[in-house]
C-alpha cells in the first residue's frame, strides 16, 4: 500500500518562508518512480487550485498566482514545495500527489493535506 504523508504546515506571517514535505512510503514492496508530481491548495469556499507541478525529466509548471514565489522540487521518493514570500491569500490546505511506480502498479496518489495559514 502506498501512502503520501505530508508534513510543515504551520501559521506565519507575511512575507515569511515555509517547506512542505510530502514523502512517498510503501508497505511490503519498492517505490521504483515518481511522476506527474504536484502541489494544490483548496481555501475556504474555493475550488481547488493546482499551483505546481514537476515531471519525471524535472520540468516545472506554476499557477501565476505563486509564480517566482513557490519552487516545486524532489529528492528520491520526496516532493518538496518551498514558499517564499507568503501573502495572506496563499492560506489554505495544501495537498501534494503523485504518480508512484511500484513492483506491482502504477497509480495517482494524493497526500492527507496540511493547513497553511498566513496571517498577521
Amino acid at each position: 500500500q502506498v501512502q503520501l504523508v505530508q508534513s510543515g504546515g504551520a501559521l506565519v506571517q507575511p512575507g515569511e518562508s515555509l517547506r512542505l514535505s510530502c514523502a512517498a512510503s510503501a508497505t511490503s514492496e519498492s517505490i521504483f518512480g515518481l511522476y506527474a508530481m504536484g502541489w494544490s491548495r483548496q481555501a475556504p469556499g474555493k475550488q481547488r487550485e493546482r499551483v505546481a507541478t514537476l515531471t519525471s525529466t524535472g520540468s516545472t509548471t506554476y499557477a501565476d498566482s505563486v509564480k517566482g514565489r513557490f519552487t516545486i522540487s524532489r529528492e528520491k521518493h520526496t516532493i518538496y514545495l518551498q514558499m517564499d514570500n507568503l501573502k495572506v491569500e496563499d492560506t489554505a490546505v495544501y495537498y501534494c500527489n503523485a504518480e508512484v511506480r511500484t513492483e506491482t502498479d502504477l497509480a495517482d496518489h494524493w497526500g492527507q493535506g496540511t493547513q497553511v495559514t498566513v496571517s498577521s
